[in-house]
């Protein structure tokens, strides 16, 4: 595949036209005979083409011995022509209201065909519908080939994910303007959300905002709890850049003087992570590096407390391979992309967590969240 000359030196190194042929191949190596891509992360990483996700069906097909194909629905082809999908070289076929999508699709693969991958993300409706048309054929996920590409970022994603985490870093340092006594979290989540954009994101993908005793639970939900002094504030944000990749970054703030049993936690939290980071390598398994920090927490006497695995990678998704997480013994390669994030959580009385997202090197790991690790005490 080859791109025509006027699409951006920038979109060609962030979305490689080889990809499509590194996909064919590996899909060939696991014994396919096609991959059905919708709308989606899988997509976008294949082609660059951000499609919406309609009850029609878009769908990019990869057969493993012939031209990859994108079937859209006339009045989105445009879109996709627009994209870099229409600088792929590729064919972009459309269909009309009455015409029936997965019966073109299904003429259109091999003949003998016997297994057939979909994206992880197909809706189970578009699966079924493509089971109806392929009768007897093999379906199962397309993860165990495209995981396998997306698993290590290139250069250019690296860069991606570097803007993007320097992007978060930029409200983070912000926070002292929004987290003041007698607002809720509520109303600093609206705040975060508004600079998330204003810093560089085009959407928001979440905001957590957990103060006082809702800081010991990790995924909470911004309220109408007013925020008090002396309170720990746990903030989890993230957005995704306009091209397409993701930032996640954690960092526990008091609003006054926190009681001592707190600071103490957050020291050895402090510690915990820190470890972690310094512990990324190639070679070290992804139960390794969650045992570093886990052991650090446990022997300080918060190991029931730390209740969640150490990261997930990041990339075009938020949450993706590789996971950080005990029984995982996947090694660690230069270019894979994940957070470290321990967290100790005390339940009805106060919690922290911090996350930065590092990338695997040749002799260590590099950490793309460049704000301060110390726990910052804002004025009450």
């Amino acid at each position: 595949m080859t791109y025509r000359g006027d699409v951006s030196e920038h979109l060609h190194h962030l979305y490689p036209a080889q990809r499509l042929d590194q996909a064919r191949q590996a899909a060939a190596e696991q014994g396919l005979d096609a991959l059905l891509i919708s709308p989606g992360s899988d997509l976008r990483y294949l082609t660059g083409y951000q499609a919406m996700p309609l009850e029609r069906l878009t769908c990019l097909v990869v057969p493993a011995h012939d031209e990859p194909f994108l079937v859209v629905p006339n009045l989105e082809r445009p879109a996709a022509e627009d994209s870099p999908a229409g600088s792929l070289g590729i064919e972009i076929t459309g269909f009309g209201e009455t015409d029936d999508p997965y019966a073109l699709i299904a003429a259109r693969l091999p003949d003998g065909r016997q297994r057939v991958a979909v994206d992880n993300h197909m809706w189970a409706e578009k699966v079924l519908a493509f089971r109806a048309a392929l009768p007897g054929v093999d379906l199962s996920l397309a993860s165990a080939v495209l995981c396998t590409l997306r698993l290590r970022k290139s250069a250019a994603e690296v860069e991606a994910l570097r803007r993007a985490g320097a992007a978060i870093d930029r409200v983070h340092r912000r926070m002292g303007e929004w987290l003041l006594p007698g607002r809720t979290e509520r109303d600093v989540a609206r705040d975060i959300a508004d600079a998330i954009v204003e810093a560089g994101h085009v959407t928001v993908d979440f905001v957590i905002v957990a103060a006082g005793p809702n800081s010991a639970s990790p995924h909470h939900e911004p309220g109408e709890r007013v925020i008090r002094p002396g309170d720990p504030v746990v903030v989890d944000i993230g957005g995704t850049t306009e091209e397409g990749y993701c930032s996640d970054c954690t960092r526990t703030y008091c609003v006054g003087d926190p009681p001592a049993e707190f600071r103490e936690l957050y020291a050895v939290l402090r510690q915990a992570q820190a470890a972690q980071t310094e512990a990324v390598r190639p070679g070290v398994t992804a139960e390794e590096l969650d045992a570093v920090g886990r052991d650090i927490i446990a022997e300080a006497g918060h190991g029931q407390h730390f209740i969640h695995r150490t990261g997930h990678g990041i990339g075009l998704e938020t949450h993706e391979e590789p996971y950080i997480v005990a029984g995982s013994t996947l090694a660690l390669e230069p270019g894979m992309a994940f957070s470290v994030e321990p967290g100790i959580y005390l339940p009805d009385r106060f919690g922290a967590r911090i996350e930065d997202i590092v990338v695997c090197v040749e002799d260590g790991g590099e950490r793309l969240n460049l704000t301060s690790r110390d726990l910052v005490v804002l004025p009450a």
